[in-house]
């Protein structure tokens, strides 16, 4: 094909690394490129990135992409920027990095890998869940047979409006979940014909967009979602497999670019629905958008070698990204709850005179940095039950 380079170096299947370690055993399922590093057991998507090609250790390209893209959400959903996911598109990044790491774990046994995740995923939610629930209940609402997407989230868990803020945060879980299950027929068919599947992966967002509309219920959201993000998630299986280091650098670059104007267009274009061009409220635009942003950000990554080794220099920066990197899954859940009790908080601040007087109490920046307060103080109190899940010694901080 013209945007493959076809080298005697691409032909070549991509180079063995080292044996996975045993799955389950204590200690062996890390964060984002920490494969074997102490203290870093961290989220099911959040797992040990695949090692560089050229080198072994912490990948802390992906680690900071990873990093920046919790900031990302935690800031989105602190100000409501409708721009913010076209500076960043937090979650197909998230997608595609996942997509990389199941790509690796199906190395192993796919019931063995699935379980895996699945265990490592469950336990962090049902923990968060269980205070959700709880309040929401006490306010009033009575769930009916739906209450079981609260123990497997498969479709989105029923809530009242009271505990709205908290829980919408749970489509990505749901959608995770399900790539998760979807993905050994997904590599499967990817490994068949991988440049195809990939371009192709952007079909269900058209067909789904003009062709069919899905019911306006959990299945009809989840479709959408799934095919929101698709080719980023099987974008993460051309990185761990070599294929996009193959492409020609102008094919790629050209399509990106064109991939995230039409998004662009599209988003400012069709406004009339949602009265903005965010991208979280149009999916169309987000998947396309998404797709040309998250693959150069990858195929920098593969082409490129960029591998941010000069981060190890920064010793208390590394810190926060690893730590970011192993307590994800409680940084994501918990980060709307922490931005909610934020607001009481500060309310209570204005009873002090020299709080009144001095601190900024009506900025949303001073709530963002009180938000952040709250959040570090979850990481610490609701961190251990990752670690609980990962089969690992619990620890106040990996």
């Amino acid at each position: 094909m013209p945007w493959v380079e076809t080298t005697p170096q691409a032909e070549s299947p991509p180079q063995a690394e080292s044996p996975p370690r045993t799955e389950g055993a204590p200690g062996t399922e890390g964060a984002p490129g920490t494969e074997g590093a102490p203290g870093t057991e961290g989220a099911p998507w959040a797992e040990g990135a695949p090692k560089a090609r050229r080198g072994g250790g912490r990948d802390r390209y992906f680690d900071t992409l990873r990093a920046v893209a919790l900031v990302r959400v935690v800031t989105y959903h602190t100000f409501g920027w409708a721009w913010a996911g076209m500076v960043l598109p937090s979650m197909g990044i998230m997608f595609a990095l996942a997509g990389t790491l199941m790509a690796k774990s199906l190395e192993r046994p796919a019931l063995k890998v699935i379980r895996s995740r699945v265990r490592r995923l469950l336990p962090p939610f049902w923990f968060w869940g269980f205070f959700v629930v709880a309040a929401m209940l006490v306010h009033g609402w009575m769930p009916g047979w739906q209450i079981v997407y609260w123990i497997v989230p498969l479709g989105d868990p029923p809530g009242n409006a009271w505990g709205e803020q908290a829980w919408e945060i749970l489509w990505y879980l749901r959608t995770y979940l399900w790539f998760v299950l979807l993905s050994p027929l997904l590599l499967r068919v990817f490994r068949s014909a991988p440049v195809a599947v990939l371009v192709l992966s952007l079909a269900p967002i058209v067909i789904v967009q003009f062709l069919w509309t899905p019911p306006d219920d959990r299945f009809g959201t989840g479709i959408v979602d799934l095919a929101t993000y698709l080719f980023c998630w099987v974008l993460g299986f051309a990185h761990r497999d070599g294929v996009l280091e193959r492409l020609r650098p102008l094919a790629v670059t050209a399509l990106s670019l064109a991939a995230i104007g039409y998004g662009g267009w599209y988003a400012f274009t069709h406004q009339a629905g949602t009265g903005s061009y965010d991208l979280d409220d149009i999916p169309y635009a987000q998947a396309f958008w998404s797709a040309g942003f998250v693959t150069l950000l990858m195929y920098a990554k593969a082409r490129l070698g960029i591998d941010f080794a000069w981060l190890a220099r920064f010793r208390r920066l590394d810190r926060i990204v690893r730590i970011f990197n192993a307590r994800a899954v409680t940084l994501y859940l918990w980060h709307e709850l922490a931005l909610i009790l934020a607001v009481p908080l500060i309310d209570t601040f204005w009873n002090v005179p020299a709080f009144e007087t001095y601190l900024p109490l009506e900025s949303q920046w001073f709530m963002f940095g009180v938000g952040w307060v709250l959040i570090a103080v979850f990481v610490l109190l609701c961190g251990w039950v990752e670690d609980v899940a990962a089969r690992t010694r619990p620890r106040l901080l990996p």
